[in-house]
């Protein structure tokens, strides 16, 4: 499977299972006859079993498949199930002790710690790629090539319901195609993010566009519209490139397009942002967790650019690895 087709199915998937195990036995994946497995940590024999389950953010769903697919490689006994409810859903799971880890498009709000205060879920967050959230329009779309973060809002604010209905509200020049807009649902941390961002209120958001936790659903969506626009990851639109446009965003300083160069340099704003993993404390002590955990961190930049993430830089990857062993030390 190519990385690209790892990453399609990761985020059109509910759950994705992956198969992983320690590395304790080798490169041998089948188990002894008599040998019996515990539910959790080392079986008879000495070697990893069990599960880790993972949800959140359809955004960074993608990554920990990526993760979890180059550490089934070594270690083909441990389940990783990967789901994509959304950042709020994935918290909301999390917190109610239902997964090991939570995979964040935006950081955890007071009132999901407060969810997690309340069922004793300690976490740590951690750092694990930059993303570029990318406006994206049809391939037909001739006249949209840079949009400033003022007419963003005038399409996208609650205000605009019923109202913006057409390309030329948005700049006379611009022809009067039928706009359709696309993007993520109200449990995403993209969501989350772009309103905010975007509108000046997280959450904000006219809702007669067409929503769907399944980046995918945009991509068919804008790629279907002439006068369709969407916004996703970076990495969704670099799989997607061929069937769809990128549009540069001015914020004021002049039309600056998504990369890994702009999201890296801060010069892509205001929709650069860092993505983010939450692991439960007492979900890492089972060795099993730990053990991706540990894979997951050691190798995050080769993960990462196999991913087609915006890795992180020196400075970030060394904070990542002692948040991680605070966590474990914790």
């Amino acid at each position: 499977m190519t990385s690209g087709q790892r990453r399609l199915s990761a985020a059109a998937t509910a759950a994705i299972l992956v198969a992983l195990s320690a590395a304790c036995g080798g490169t041998n994946t089948t188990q002894p006859a008599g040998e019996s497995t515990t539910n959790s940590g080392q079986s008879a024999g000495g070697e990893l079993a069990g599960q880790v389950k993972a949800d959140g953010s359809s955004t960074v769903a993608p990554l920990t498949s990526a993760a979890a697919e180059f550490f089934a490689e070594e270690q083909p006994r441990v389940n990783v199930t990967v789901g994509t409810s959304g950042t709020g859903g994935g918290f909301e799971k999390f917190c109610n002790g239902e997964t090991d880890i939570s995979n964040g498009s935006r950081p955890i709000k007071d009132e999901e710690k407060a969810a997690c205060d309340a069922k004793g879920v300690r976490y740590a967050e951690l750092t694990v790629a930059t993303d570029a959230l990318t406006v994206v329009v049809n391939k037909e779309n001739t006249w949209a090539s840079c949009l400033t973060t003022d007419q963003l809002k005038k399409m996208w604010e609650p205000a605009a319901e019923g109202k913006i209905t057409s390309w030329k509200q948005i700049d006379a020049e611009f022809p009067d195609e039928p706009l359709k807009l696309f993007g993520p649902g109200t449990d995403s941390g993209t969501f989350d993010y772009f309103t905010d961002e975007i509108n000046g209120e997280e959450g904000a958001s006219r809702k007669d566009y067409n929503p769907s936790e399944d980046d995918n659903i945009t991509v068919q969506g804008v790629t279907g519209t002439k006068g369709g626009l969407g916004y996703f990851g970076f990495t969704y639109f670099e799989e997607n490139a061929d069937k769809l446009k990128a549009v540069q965003i001015d914020s004021g300083d002049g039309c600056v397009a998504p990369s890994v160069e702009t999201a890296q340099n801060g010069t892509y704003t205001p929709l650069s942002r860092s993505l983010f993993l939450y692991p439960s404390l007492e979900s890492v002590k089972r060795p099993e967790v730990g053990a991706f955990l540990d894979f997951y961190v050691a190798n995050i930049g080769r993960i990462a650019t196999d991913a087609q993430y915006i890795p992180l830089n020196t400075e970030q990857e060394t904070k990542l690895k002692a948040d991680l062993d605070a966590l474990k030390q914790g």
